[in-house]
């Protein structure tokens, strides 16, 4: 028997179990923003929908419906196998557990619950759907929080301190990590293509209700835009005005550290992300630039890049009210060195 859960209970089951969640929305759908870790089971293509769409509206809900089943009738098997393969790669296979959902709760995840019910699954459906997901996202997104910001140059190491304060058992919000994105003119390389605004906002909020409401959360200093994405406002806002511990590193350890981070990539992917900044940089330094990562220098190459961004994180830093600033400074990045002193004096 199929069972309808709330979406509290949906997100809760899927982290406990390890249960898959398929979404069997269209791909065009699922593309456009899903529930995290959500695989896309459509029952209907992008073409299929809209042909069952306008009969609906032309010839109404019976005739709708036995179009659609014409359109599913064929492909119930593979559905099923599909799901199987999905279940079988999943983190508990033997759980036999699979979680569904479509837009609203409706017809689509009914029909493909009642079918791996038939087969042998234990299935639960999202009540209300993918639209009961995204107003739980935007309705975290407006809940105040007590937020902390690590703030700090390029180049401070801050995603490291963020990660071993993460290891430590503290609450960390990496929007970096959500947007597959570093931040900077460089931020793209090594990451993979960023989700949609939508998708973004539901990977925040998703973080954010997955984390004790009473305790504090790390937050990288971030400006409004992390790559094209854009934090949300009542979470930007929040940042603005939050508690900053600014990370100071000696300029040459930076250095030093964008040189073997970036140094992964080709010389031509890095002149492509200076080249992306060249009317801020100004025509000298982007020359200067360039010309270092032609001989191989990545450190002269940052050292140039670097005077435009300390330039902008002061001018941001300067910004802040002055008495939610607080300075921690440190010879060298170690990462957990530096999260365990950030922890004693809490």
């Amino acid at each position: 028997m199929v069972e309808s859960l709330s979406i509290e209970r949906f997100l809760t089951l899927a982290r406990e179990t390890g249960a898959p969640i398929l979404d069997v929305r269209t791909p065009a759908e699922y593309d456009r923003a899903h529930l995290p870790k959500a695989h896309n089971l459509p029952l209907f293509s992008n073409e299929e929908r809209v042909i069952v769409g306008t009969a609906y509206k032309q010839q109404g809900r019976e005739a709708a419906i036995m179009l659609g089943l014409d359109m599913v009738g064929v492909k119930m098997r593979s559905l099923v196998e599909a799901a199987e393969r999905i279940n079988a790669a999943s983190a508990n296979p033997n759980n036999k557990t699979l979680l569904v959902h479509c837009w609203r709760g409706g017809m689509r995840s009914g029909s493909v619950g009642w079918l791996l019910d038939l087969v042998g699954y234990k299935v639960f459906t999202l009540r209300g759907g993918y639209k009961a997901y995204r107003r739980l996202a935007l309705d975290t997104l407006e809940k105040p929080r007590e937020i902390t910001i690590l703030g700090g140059k390029t180049g401070s190491g801050k995603t490291l301190v963020l990660q071993a304060l993460r290891e430590r058992g503290e609450q960390v919000l990496d929007l970096e990590a959500l947007a597959h994105h570093k931040g900077s003119a460089f931020g793209a390389l090594g990451e993979e293509p960023p989700p949609t605004q939508e998708e973004f906002e539901n990977r925040i909020g998703t973080a954010l209700w997955e984390m004790n409401a009473s305790r504090c959360v790390w937050i990288e200093d971030e400006s409004r835009m992390v790559g094209r994405l854009m934090i949300p406002a009542t979470l930007w806002e929040q940042m603005r005005t939050a508690p900053t511990l600014i990370l100071e590193v000696p300029t040459e350890e930076r250095l030093r550290y964008l040189a073997e981070i970036y140094g992964e990539f080709t010389i031509e992917e890095l002149k492509e992300s200076v080249l992306r900044i060249q009317k801020r940089l100004g025509g000298a330094a982007t020359k200067g630039a360039l010309e270092a990562l032609d001989n191989g220098n990545l450190k002269d190459c940052a050292a140039l890049t670097l005077h435009y961004y300390d330039t902008t994180y002061a001018k941001g830093l300067s910004r802040r009210d002055p008495k939610s600033l607080s300075v921690l400074e440190a010879s060298a990045i170690e990462a957990h060195a530096i999260a365990e002193r950030i922890v004693q004096m809490r």
